[in-house]
């Protein structure tokens, strides 16, 4: 289908016009289907509408769900329209990440966006079933360096540790943090790929964030989960920082169009070291 005022080419690529109607029925509907309904909606033959799926799932753009043998859109198309994206689109990529990650780790998820004058505001917003759960509001502004997604935030930025410093400064906790161990912790947040923050800046509440990198290397937002600390052990917190690190590396490449290096010891070309302690990070920081 061409849009208005666009002249058709003297011969139609059959083929391709079919696959990119497929994708735009999928990019539209509001849950995955099923090959039948997509041949039958889209006037398809069978064999065809599979043949073309399988092909846009080996491509990247869609992925098939095993288990209900059904189709959706993926991240894949992110990567191909990088440089029209606008708000509205890659929130829709972005949300069943976030669906996800609250079921499975029984988390209220939360995706903030960088603005320009070094503060977060929260766009979206995904809930668990929990009867007692963390709520937060959509336009909520904290600043940037502030919590578990500030420390994720300064690992990935380029501040000097006196800048970094400074900006701490103006930071409010609930539970008192000096520099040093928040340093220490930025460090570890650059080894691991995601930043913990355990009743510092709200009492009572752990809270496990990664960032979203663009095409420059600089953070565009951040994906953070919260939840009630008593419902947290050690090994759900580690399972949860992992999960979070790989969404985030995948939403990155397909937003920045470069591949996405998640190492299992740090994030992408951090060597991988042992966590350095407040002390470690204090006699770096006079050196500087």
């Amino acid at each position: 289908m061409t849009e208005p005022g666009a002249a058709a080419p003297e011969k139609l690529v059959g083929a391709l016009a079919s696959g990119l109607s497929v994708l735009r029925y999928l990019a539209a509907a509001s849950a995955p289907v099923g090959v039948s309904r997509v041949a039958r909606d889209l006037g398809l033959h069978s064999s065809t509408c599979f043949n073309l799926l399988k092909t846009l799932v080996h491509e990247r753009l869609v992925q098939f769900d095993e288990a209900t043998k059904t189709y959706a859109i993926t991240l894949g198309v992110v990567e191909l329209a990088k440089g029209a994206l606008e708000q509205k689109s890659y929130l829709r990529m972005i949300r069943p990440h976030l669906d996800e990650l609250a079921l499975r780790h029984n988390v209220t998820v939360t995706l903030w966006h960088r603005t320009l004058d070094e503060r977060v505001v929260l766009i979206d917003r995904a809930d668990n079933d929990a009867a007692v759960r963390v709520h937060m509001s959509i336009g909520q502004r904290l600043p940037m360096w502030v919590a578990a997604l500030g420390r994720v935030m300064a690992a990935h930025s380029d501040l000097t540790v006196a800048q970094l410093k400074a900006r701490f400064s103006a930071l409010r906790w609930e539970e008192p943090l000096d520099f040093n161990t928040y340093l220490a912790e930025v460090e570890e947040a650059r080894r691991l790929g995601y930043a913990i923050d355990v009743g510092r800046f709200s009492r009572g509440i752990t809270a496990v964030s990664a960032a979203v990198i663009g095409a420059a290397g600089q953070p565009l937002m951040a994906i953070s989960t919260v939840g009630i600390s008593a419902q947290f052990d050690k090994a759900a917190v580690r399972a949860l920082g992992r999960d979070l690190r790989m969404r985030t590396a995948e939403i990155s490449k397909a937003m920045s169009g470069r591949p996405a290096v998640v190492p299992l010891n740090g994030i992408a070309g951090a060597p991988a070291r042992a966590a350095p302690n407040a002390n470690a990070c204090a006699r770096r920081a006079a050196r500087r």
